[in-house]
């Protein structure tokens, strides 16, 4: 396994020689034809391979997607046969304790200085890789670059793999944030910095000094580096270090020729330029990692004052939309990467695991070892005071010896245990910006599922026995006639065979203006023949409700737990279908992202 790559293209070279790379010789469009060929790819099993295109129409640089889009080449671009290994040297550091004789004392401070060797370098020779090409003023144009026109509804080409680096305006250190990049013209781009990011917090530093802000963008760094950027780090803490850390190598940089700001010396790309505060321009739409698009809103405009590059240079891009796509590996490092941090603050933790249908911001299921009575309720209270896992919708806890990853085993545990009456917890508090199920953006409800064992000190959940499938026949029908009540714009169900104590059936509606989420609640309800199925779940007509996945990833975005939840007796019924003015809902509802729309 090699552990440290200098650039983009020593990867690309090892994954070939792995026979990891599939090249495209034919001419290819960066509008939406790369796409194509990227979103099948990615679909493939286990992800399929990198993508190489040789030839982009319009342009003379070559472009590589997919690089990290599989369980295989993600750990091969962090040099790690699996990604726990990350996390098992941060743990090593965490468990770092005070020495209690000489050899641990010089081995401690040996460890310290060890780690020093991951802080970033300045490349001392006088041409570094990234400036080997110079473009300044008038000869600055994006259009040479092959920018990927992803999804059709996109509102322009995005660049999807940029390092964003920035500088605070209060502390002088710099940050790496990725960010997308919606290409206006040939000298400005759009730069999408969300409210809660750290690009947002040092642009407000700018905003209120009144002062122009330096910005560099790179694309196409060595593995690691590009990963340290999509890292969720405390605020101040230079991703570089992250990233010489997981190369085992410091990062070595270069400082640009425009902006006072450094810059990877190895990346393919550096746009040098700067951000005007109080400037903004409509950004949008995006086909996002949500599986829909992002809407048109404000943001910063980029101005280019320079594009540097190496002589060959290769332009790195990925695609994102619904799960599995590439960006859901990068997240699973990070997942894995981060949970001995979790771990020192909340030793109750085993295990955790965001499931890629809820697009790394809805929902998240814990293993704890319990001890105490409200134990589940105060580690989901605080998870949810933590960085990045405050946006997190939903968290579910559940016992030490289940495993969170193993989707079966939550399931038997939500059928087997949930009592509805006592174990569902909503709250509200901060959402993602890309939480489109919420009345409003930024801010709504968050739900808790506490499905760990009870302790002393807790009350008992409701008794109860295995229910059997009732006998009526349940097949798709235009509308459902039971027991004398007929309720119109039912089109299809599908119950799931799991024996215990809740039984689940899904729904497939045909909502009008007229028969929104409550018609449906209320009238299922009231069906004796259903009343052994005490959690039904609301999914429009067009879902194909036996695609576990599908159902799980419309469940995850497209509800709010304090109005898409009605509770009557221990039963819940569940509306993941779009919401509209029936149900009080005054936004606009994102689409789907789809190739052909």
């Amino acid at each position: 396994m090699k552990t440290c790559y200098n650039n983009l293209r020593e990867f690309i070279e090892f994954l070939e020689s792995k026979g990891d790379v599939k090249r495209i010789r034919t001419e290819v469009s960066s509008y939406l034809e790369i796409s194509r060929f990227t979103d099948h790819e990615s679909k493939s099993p286990d992800g399929g391979k990198a993508l190489l295109f040789e030839k982009v129409r319009g342009s003379s640089f070559p472009v590589v997607t997919n690089a990290f889009g599989s369980p295989r080449r993600i750990c091969q671009a962090l040099g790690v046969d699996h990604l726990d290994q990350l996390g098992e040297r941060i743990e090593k550091l965490l468990n770092m304790g005070p020495p209690e004789n000489m050899r641990q004392f010089f081995h401690l401070v040996s460890s310290g200085l060890a780690m020093t060797q991951f802080f970033p370098r300045r490349h001392r020779k006088p041409h570094p890789p990234c400036q080997e090409v110079v473009h300044t003023g008038k000869e600055v144009d994006l259009s040479t670059i092959p920018v990927l026109h992803c999804w059709p509804l996109d509102g322009g080409p995005f660049v999807t793999l940029p390092l964003v680096f920035t500088r605070s305006l209060v502390t002088g250190k710099q940050n790496a944030g990725m960010y997308r990049m919606q290409i206006f013209d040939r000298n400005t781009t759009g730069m999408h910095w969300h409210i809660h990011k750290d690009g947002s917090h040092y642009y407000n530093e700018y905003c209120r000094a009144k002062k122009r802000m330096p910005v560099a963008v790179a694309v196409g760094t060595d593995p690691a580096t590009t990963y340290a950027a999509t890292a969720p780090l405390p605020r101040g803490i230079d991703e570089m270090i992250l990233a010489g850390f997981i190369r085992q190598k410091p990062v070595y940089r270069t400082r640009c020729l425009t902006v006072d700001l450094e810059v990877p010396a190895e990346a393919e790309f550096v746009l040098e330029g700067y951000v005007d505060p109080g400037e903004t321009r409509a950004e949008g739409p995006f086909g996002d990692h949500t599986g829909y698009y992002s809407p048109v809103d404000l943001y910063p405009v980029f101005h280019v004052t320079a594009i540097t590059h190496r002589r060959d240079a290769i332009y790195s891009a990925t695609l994102v939309g619904r799960p599995p796509m590439e960006d859901c590996y990068l997240a699973k490092a990070t997942e894995r990467l981060f949970l001995p941090l979790l771990k020192s603050m909340f030793p109750e933790i085993r295990d955790y695991w965001f499931p890629w249908e809820g697009v790394f911001h809805n929902i998240v299921i814990v293993s704890a070892e319990k001890e105490y009575p409200g134990q589940a309720q105060k580690l989901m209270s605080g998870l949810w005071g933590q960085g990045q896992m405050s946006f997190c919708k939903a968290i579910v806890v559940v016992d030490e010896a289940v495993d969170p990853k193993d989707p079966r085993a939550v399931l038997r545990e939500l059928i087997r245990r949930t009592d509805i009456d006592s174990d569902i917890w909503i709250i509200r508090g901060v959402l993602d910006v890309l939480d489109h199920s919420a009345a409003n953006p930024l801010f709504g409800a968050k739900i808790g599922i506490d499905l760990t064992t009870r302790v002393p000190g807790e009350p008992d959940r409701k008794k109860h026995t295995d229910v059997q499938i009732p006998s009526v026949s349940l097949s798709p029908m235009q509308g459902i006639e039971l027991a004398g009540r007929s309720l119109k714009g039912i089109v299809s169900c599908y119950p799931l065979d799991e024996p215990g104590k809740n039984r689940i059936i899904l729904f497939g509606v045909d909502k009008t203006p007229e028969r929104g989420g409550d018609y449906f609640a209320r009238g299922l309800q009231e069906i004796k023949e259903l009343e052994n199925y005490n959690i039904m779940i609301l999914y429009d007509k067009e879902i194909e409700l036996s695609d576990s996945s599908l159902v799980l990833w419309k469940l995850f975005n497209n509800v709010d737990p304090e109005r898409d939840f009605y509770r009557k007796e221990n039963r819940l019924i569940v509306d993941a279908c779009r919401k509209g003015p029936a149900e009080g809902y005054t936004r606009k509802w994102p689409d789907d992202i789809l190739m052909e729309q």
